[in-house]
């Protein structure tokens, strides 16, 4: 978990602008310190048209699967994809440290598309601005009643998921944080600089950090097989992406419908929003860096610097909510170098207007780009 710090002049401001808990992670992430992020950001009010882009993404967007099992005898079962998981006996424990017993709810998402990507807002790149390429993203609870409960020490779920064929005997297992910790300086009841830290949401929707291990390829079952020992959590199984090309920063202009609401909205309900996949590949890189003071016609997003490989085909899916509509445009390009004396690429984008059902088709055709 990274963290943060920003000064006393505008913490207000950038909680407002950091922070803000998407209603996804309210669904995922409905612990204590998650109720406290939500409590201290909800007078802020995110835009409504970001409120509006966002129901139609949850609605369409990958959901939680529920197996009930018996937490004293263990159990196993399988996901409409195929991923099997396995839970050993008297593997889970109550907040109390007690073991857990009887009957247990087990919810699990899993994201395998670049579509589901875009609609629950987790992109795969890493903190160091590394595309990823994805054999799936997962996230599992377990709870008896209202009551959420966990691994025990050195318990864990045994995953196995399908992966086809895959030229590794291993791939990286990679952590998932929707929220970072920032520090925040400000002034005291007796008027003395205090600093506290707290969550904020990660606003480029999922923070990757690799995890040091590992999901191992078996070629008879075509499976990458590995071992949940958290719960409550997203994780990645994941190889890097390589490509030896140089590198360039691209900047997404919108020439018309950007939303300037995006540049002060909750994470997951921006208004305006710019994805990029690679040709052929099941990577989904979101441009979540808003360009600052743009003039008319150049407002946007840009990608982390030097960071997108020159010459890479793929396409760019941008996207606008504004006033109770829906503007979209998907452009496929091959990355071009810098022009003489700059340090950057540009890619315009001339968003049309589209019904919700189209904007939902577009973003689907994304996972045969």
């Amino acid at each position: 978990m990274k963290l943060i710090s920003i000064g006393n002049v505008c913490a207000i401001t950038a909680l407002a602008f950091f922070c803000a808990c998407t209603r996804q992670m309210k669904e995922e992430l409905n612990t204590p310190k998650e109720k406290t992020l939500a409590a201290a950001v909800s007078a802020a009010g995110p835009s409504k048209d970001g409120i509006l882009l966002r129901e139609l993404l949850n609605s369409q967007g990958p959901v939680f699967e529920n197996f009930i099992i018996d937490a004293t005898q263990g159990g196993e079962f399988s996901t409409q994809d195929g991923s099997n998981y396995a839970l050993s006996p008297n593997s889970l424990q109550n907040p109390d440290g007690t073991i857990t017993t009887g009957p247990v709810n087990i919810s699990v998402k899993e994201i395998h598309t670049v579509s589901n990507m875009i609609m629950a807002d987790k992109q795969t790149n890493t903190s160091n601005a590394e595309p990823l390429v994805s054999y799936g993203e997962f996230f599992v609870r377990a709870t008896q009643g209202a009551q959420d409960v966990s691994l025990r020490k050195d318990s864990a779920i045994q995953v196995k998921v399908k992966a086809g064929q895959v030229n590794v005997k291993e791939v990286p297992m990679w952590n998932g944080d929707s929220a970072v910790a920032a520090s925040f300086t400000g002034t005291g009841y007796i008027n003395q600089p205090v600093t506290v830290t707290q969550l904020v949401s990660a606003n480029k929707g999922v923070d990757w950090t690799q995890s040091g291990a590992f999901a191992l390829f078996n070629s008879t079952t075509g499976t990458l097989n590995f071992r949940l020992d958290s719960l409550i959590k997203w994780v990645n199984c994941d190889r890097l992406g390589s490509n030896p090309n140089p590198k360039t920063t691209v900047l997404g202009y919108f020439t018309n419908f950007y939303n300037t609401a995006t540049n002060t909205s909750y994470t997951g309900e921006e208004p305006s929003m710019l994805f990029f996949k690679p040709k052929a590949q099941n990577t989904l890189i979101k441009f979540y860096n808003t360009i600052f003071t743009p003039p008319a016609g150049f407002a946007g997003f840009l990608s982390y610097q030097n960071s997108i490989p020159i010459g890479m085909q793929g396409t760019f899916l941008a996207i606008t909510s504004l006033n109770g509509a829906f503007y979209a445009e998907q452009k496929t390009v091959t990355i071009a170098a810098p022009l003489p004396g700059q340090n950057y690429t540009t890619v315009s984008f001339n968003l049309q207007p589209v019904s919700g059902p189209a904007l939902v088709a577009l973003i689907v055709s994304m996972n045969s780009k």
